[in-house]
């Protein structure tokens, strides 16, 4: 039995400053029980930093990938380097994280799509699983994927509803629960956390945001990953021991580390 967490999903790069160091950011996923980490890209400008923190511990990943609100810096030159970033780097575990995102601004959707697809056909070409971004648009990332055959997928941060996540499972693809399943409010998400099964379920944090209760208000971390796997456990009505176990053996599977 896995007795360790991880955390597929946490901005690190975007934690670093003059008062805190990956160690210690290290240290305190130890204290709670997490054992590795996965670090998304966003934007051009930060991802040699993603590849730099993952080269720099054994237990910490990293992905290639552009947000979708940065689509508009997309370019062939950029795929080429994430490509060939990716091939020559063990440490790269993914293609995320990426996707379409219509909250914050619709104004150039069909480019979004665009950069989606190239990704999707990158991660394809690297033999690699893809990390989606889904932020209001369900319906066109679901069509996107499964029109471009994509296979290891995961969706990172589900907002979706049951009947959604039984639409992505039933494509055999994986879901990704964090710190919004320990809101109060959060009906939705407690929801899918019920009724999901075990085996398509990951944990993460999206740190640092989205902190989880009882630190809600607080940056988050990648240490309290442990806080959304007790409450999924609690609302599943089982140990937390066994949530645990089932998804780090799905997220070493998934990410292939």
């Amino acid at each position: 039995m896995k007795d360790y967490l991880i955390d597929t999903h946490t901005h690190i790069d975007m934690m670093i400053d003059d008062k805190t160091t990956l160690q210690d950011i290290i240290r305190e996923m130890n204290e709670l029980g997490v054992k590795k980490a996965v670090i998304p890209s966003v934007e051009i400008d930060t991802q040699d930093k993603v590849i730099e923190l993952a080269n720099s511990d054994e237990n910490i990943f990293g992905m290639v990938g552009l947000f979708p609100s940065e689509a508009k810096t997309y370019t062939p030159e950029f795929e080429a380097r994430m490509e060939e970033y990716a091939k020559n780097n063990k440490k790269i575990v993914a293609v995320g994280e990426i996707g379409l995102d219509y909250y914050w601004d619709k104004s150039f959707v069909d480019l979004q799509k665009e950069v989606f697809i190239k990704q999707i056909k990158m991660a394809k070409r690297l033999k690699l699983p893809i990390a989606v971004h889904d932020r209001e648009a369900h319906k066109d990332c679901f069509d996107i994927l499964k029109e471009n055959k994509a296979e290891r997928v995961l969706f990172h941060c589900f907002s979706g509803s049951v009947e959604f996540m039984k639409e992505c499972v039933k494509q055999g693809w994986y879901i990704a629960l964090g710190g919004v399943v320990t809101f109060k409010n959060a009906v939705k998400m407690k929801d899918v956390a019920r009724e999901i099964p075990l085996d398509r379920l990951v944990l993460e944090t999206d740190s640092p945001y989205l902190t989880p209760v009882p630190f809600r208000g607080k940056p988050n971390k990648p240490a309290y990953v442990r806080y959304v796997a007790e409450e999924i456990a609690k609302i599943r009505e089982i140990p937390s021991e066994e949530l645990i176990d089932i998804t780090t053996t799905n997220a070493e599977r998934f990410f292939e580390i």
